[in-house]
């Protein structure tokens, strides 16, 4: 009897043992696998990509992030991946120590639509990208240049993005075939001879004072050509 009671001790024992063993055994092989993956971006101000398109990136070959093994993963190749995105500006990626694989994503910022075919971005650097599937940006259209030739309307650009006023009124640059730039704006017909892109600063604050005072005159609407080629003073040509 005694040794019957030995044996079933024993038989329970080896069967606690053997849960204790399996379920240990799956613990450290969830443990093993991706959690969560988690993406943030720092400016949502224009959504050029989404968080699916980069989990996407992040997660290429497997159904799911379960079937992905963190022993496996490569931070920097993961980064580089990202990096390659031509919407993504910087990506910095990690895990954490709960299995989360996340990542911090800074987009590129357009600040121009290119007319050409097919159209395309251009950012801030002059840089060109694609346009988006996700979201289709208010930003000036720009004309009559070459991929190999964008430095002289991104400075124009950059400067229109620097004035509070420049910026909601100017819709349009294009540059003509001697390399001198004429702008359009939002409301009003008449064009705007920004020349060469030097001086740039003065020659919007010219044009700020000529569109107050004659806005003031209420006579702005008979114009079709503001030049601000010209030292300290504004050429206007009536219709």
């Amino acid at each position: 009897m005694r040794t019957r009671l030995v044996n079933i001790g024993r038989m329970i024992f080896v069967i606690v043992l053997i849960a204790v063993v399996y379920a240990f055994s799956n613990k450290r092989n969830s443990n093993r696998k991706l959690q969560a993956v988690a993406v943030s971006f720092e400016d949502r101000s224009s959504a050029l990509i989404t968080e699916a398109m980069v989990n996407k990136l992040l997660i290429q070959k497997a159904d799911s992030i379960a079937a992905v093994d963190k022993d496996i993963i490569d931070l920097n190749a993961l980064e580089g991946r990202l990096n390659s995105h031509p919407m993504i500006r910087n990506a910095d990626v990690f895990l954490s120590l709960d299995g989360v694989l996340g990542a911090r994503v800074t987009q590129r910022r357009p600040i121009a639509r290119v007319a050409s075919n097919p159209s395309y971005y251009i950012d801030e650097e002059g840089t060109k990208m694609p346009l988006s599937r996700v979201h289709s940006l208010r930003v000036p259209l720009v004309s009559g240049v070459s991929e190999d030739n964008l430095k002289p309307v991104t400075h124009v650009l950059n400067e229109i993005l620097a004035d509070p006023f420049m910026v909601q009124h100017v819709v349009a640059i294009e540059q003509q075939r001697d390399s001198t730039l004429i702008m359009r704006v939002r409301t009003y017909d008449f064009k705007i001879l920004l020349g060469k892109p030097v001086n740039i600063k003065r020659k919007f604050q010219n044009f700020k004072a000529f569109y107050q005072k004659t806005i003031k005159d209420k006579t702005l609407g008979n114009y079709q050509l503001v030049n601000l080629m010209m030292d300290h003073q504004v050429v206007a040509t009536k219709k």
